[in-house]
């Protein structure tokens, strides 16, 4: 069976949604590692499947047209991708608590996943002092994702959803 392609309003929704994204991770960036990027990356795959990897991918776009190109750009091709396919795997769960500590164990393990391309880089004792420095940043990415996804999580979901089949599909 082929597969379906995208839609010109789905390509302007994702678009926008990308942009959101980066938009919401600038609004929010004098916060240290609190950010709403996992919490996007969640309930756009909740909504739209694998076709998430759309508007994360304009997210990432921005983030390298913006800011440059820099060793964390590949951390980003990847560590977004591994959240969207953790959501994808458990997308009909409808509980809030468990999309919660999911967001809260990613951004936990944030810097362990940005890791390798550190050692790569620079070998393993940069990898693992890059990764421990960064431990208590990554306790307020954990706190910070868990409380958003958990009072967002739905809400955003149900809205998105509604919104995507009433007007795009």
């Amino acid at each position: 069976m082929a597969k379906k392609s995208l839609t010109v309003k789905e390509v302007a929704l994702f678009g926008m949604l990308g942009a959101l994204t980066f938009g919401g991770k600038f609004v929010m960036s004098s916060l240290p590692n609190i950010e709403p990027v996992s919490l996007f990356v969640l309930v756009f795959t909740a909504v739209f499947g694998l076709k998430a990897l759309f508007p994360v991918g304009i997210y990432v776009a921005m983030e390298i047209l913006v800011y440059g190109i820099q060793l964390w750009n590949i951390n980003y091709l990847y560590v977004w991708t591994i959240l969207a396919l953790i959501a994808y795997a458990m997308r009909r769960v409808q509980e809030p608590l468990i999309w919660a500590v999911v967001s809260g164990v990613f951004g936990l393990l944030f810097g362990l996943l940005c890791a390798p391309v550190y050692l790569f880089s620079g070998g393993l004792h940069f990898a693992v002092s890059w990764w421990l420095s960064g431990i208590p940043f990554d306790l307020l990415h954990c706190a910070g994702n868990f409380v958003l996804a958990l009072l967002l999580f739905t809400p955003l979901r149900k809205l998105l959803d509604r919104l995507y089949h009433r007007y795009i599909l």
